[in-house]
């Protein structure tokens, strides 16, 4: 058994420095020195397991290990569900089928910044509701490069507008887990979430415009993106304070969709954003509509209908009943021989000590890749491909996201040696030492945790605890720090290595993550100071609950 220690100098400042050496050499690797995603991971691996050995006392087969581990994760689930979505894009492209997607979409509105607000805000929110792990992101940003967009715009803003619903993505995960880790009330956690992040449900529809095409532009078109934010923000609200985290991003979406384009048969812009600074000019406003009416319904409807068959199994992959009926006729849990049950989290980051469970799930039936692969088949037979022809384009798909692949492998296997070593908290910890500042620190401990790991689901695992324990110590409701590392997690989300790569990945601008990454940065950090200042007012200034039930 290997006791983590999270001061391994006797000095905090000097651990904190050496614990964030990997990021920095993974971040500052993509940023400032604009290396190709895959060698900058390969570098931040090999100094985690340097940091791990050397300075944090780690044993190097248990580091070794952790490694193998993540990036197995890395590439089932996450991996898996990359591939299968660009397959499905590959397919669609092929054979013209983007081109009549990309006119009908025209028909809500061929306004751009509408498009935008349509697919990346509120068709996202669907997919992070019913799948999340990277599913939204590189769906919306493949639809989005399919319209016109340019790589950097449709990387950035995909990863911009998917904030606000990760905290309830693929069906409530991040939530259910904080409840586990914490011991805290699934439905008070529910609550209080979804007493935060409404708010930012109807700031990031501005934010995201904001962002694209300016502040005067933005303004332009402000009751639509008024109607998309609120029309989610009010249905997250209700069912998370009075059903559960189960259904609140689905719900929420599917109102957000209907809500917003219902609203646009009736109002439209004065003056349409066809044509953006820097990117492809659309179909001109004058043209647009005689050109749309000319398509046939059957053609729209053939366009549709792979996206559809993959909302609908993403759907069904992601419910419960159909996840255990498949983990039912086939799973492997396969212990991690040599790393599970042999590392122990040591207080104050756990109550008590707590032994460290590494157990790889390989579930690739009930894997959501595995649905979308299904989904992607299934259109491809609508649409009229031969099994041979599926096959070369899988293997054409395969060549074409193989650095993304190692490069997820290499992201993942930073994260679990990090959270194996302690490292990760190491650095949650020099942020929960802030005293009555705390509430305000401690959403940015979400923040860090998103950023370093990828997911929302694995921030709430690792400073879950944490969360807890320190609130205590501070004398502020668990219930609103635990909530407040998922609600911060959200915004470090568009940051993490992991969803850029998959933005590039989707956009086929595979090469440019340090773009990506300087487009996002200061939204993310913005975003989360923000979130930030929520929590602290809900801790000190308003009631803790907040506009609750």
């Amino acid at each position: 058994m290997w006791p983590q220690s999270y001061d391994p100098f006797g000095n905090m400042l000097a651990s904190t420095a050496v614990a964030a050496i990997p990021v920095v050499v993974l971040l500052g690797g993509i940023a400032i020195l604009e290396l190709r995603a895959h060698i900058a991971a390969a570098l931040g691996l090999v100094a985690a397991l340097l940091v791990a050995i050397v300075a944090y006392g780690m044993p190097p087969q248990m580091a070794g290990l952790a490694a193998a581990y993540g990036a197995a994760f890395g590439l089932l689930p996450i991996g898996w569900i990359i591939l299968n979505v660009i397959f499905l894009y590959q397919l669609t492209s092929e054979k013209g089928e983007f081109a009549i997607l990309q006119r009908s979409i025209s028909a809500i509105s061929d306004d751009r910044r509408l498009q935008l607000l349509f697919i990346a805000f509120c068709l996202g929110a669907f997919f992070e509701g019913a799948a999340g792990f990277g599913t939204p992101v590189a769906v919306t940003a493949a639809m989005l490069i399919g319209l016109g967009f340019t790589p950097l715009a449709a990387s950035g803003l995909s990863l911009i507008a998917n904030t606000a619903p990760v905290a309830f993505g693929a069906l409530g995960t991040p939530v259910i887990a904080l409840a586990a880790v914490t011991g805290l009330d699934l439905l008070d956690l529910s609550g209080m979430i979804g007493r935060q992040l409404p708010f930012f449900s109807i700031i990031v529809p501005f934010w995201l415009v904001w962002a694209f095409v300016g502040f005067r532009k933005m303004i332009e078109v402000w009751p639509p993106i008024l109607v998309a934010g609120a029309s989610f923000a009010i249905p997250q609200y209700l069912v998370s304070n009075f059903h559960g985290p189960w259904l609140v991003d689905i719900v929420a979406a599917l109102v957000s969709m209907a809500s917003l384009a219902a609203f646009l048969r009736i109002w439209q812009p004065a003056n349409p954003m066809t044509v953006v600074a820097d990117q492809p000019a659309a179909t001109p406003s004058s043209a647009a509509k005689p050109v749309l009416a000319a398509l046939p319904p059957a053609a729209v409807r053939r366009a549709w209908t792979p996206w559809v068959m993959l909302s609908v199994f993403v759907f069904l992959w992601g419910t419960p009943q159909v996840r255990s009926a498949l983990d039912a006729i086939w799973t492997a849990k396969i212990p991690v021989v040599g790393l599970d049950g042999q590392v122990q989290k040591m207080p104050p980051v756990v109550a008590a000590p707590h032994v460290e469970q590494a157990v790889y799930s390989l579930n690739l039936l009930s894997a959501t890749g595995t649905g979308i692969l299904l989904a992607a088949i299934l259109a491809g037979f609508f649409l009229g491909y031969r099994p041979v022809e599926l096959l070369r384009q899988y293997a054409r798909t395969l060549w074409l996201v193989r650095y993304s692949l190692v490069t997820i492998a290499c992201m993942l296997a930073i994260g679990f040696v990090t959270r194996y070593s302690g490292t990760d908290a190491t650095l949650g910890l020099a942020l929960a030492n802030t005293g009555w500042m705390y509430p305000f620190f401690g959403t940015l401990i979400g923040w860090l945790g998103v950023a370093l790991t990828g997911s929302d689901t694995a921030s709430n695992v690792l400073f879950g605890g944490l969360q807890r324990v320190t609130a205590e110590q501070v004398g502020v409701h668990p219930v609103l720090m635990a909530a407040a590392n998922s609600s911060g997690g959200v915004m470090g989300k568009m940051i993490d290595a992991q969803s850029i790569v998959v933005a590039s990945t989707a956009t086929r601008w595979y090469g440019h993550e340090g773009s990506i990454l300087r487009f996002v940065f200061f939204h993310s950090v913005a975003l989360a100071v923000m979130v930030g200042m929520l929590v602290m007012g809900q801790a000190y200034v308003w009631p803790l609950t907040l506009l609750a039930p």
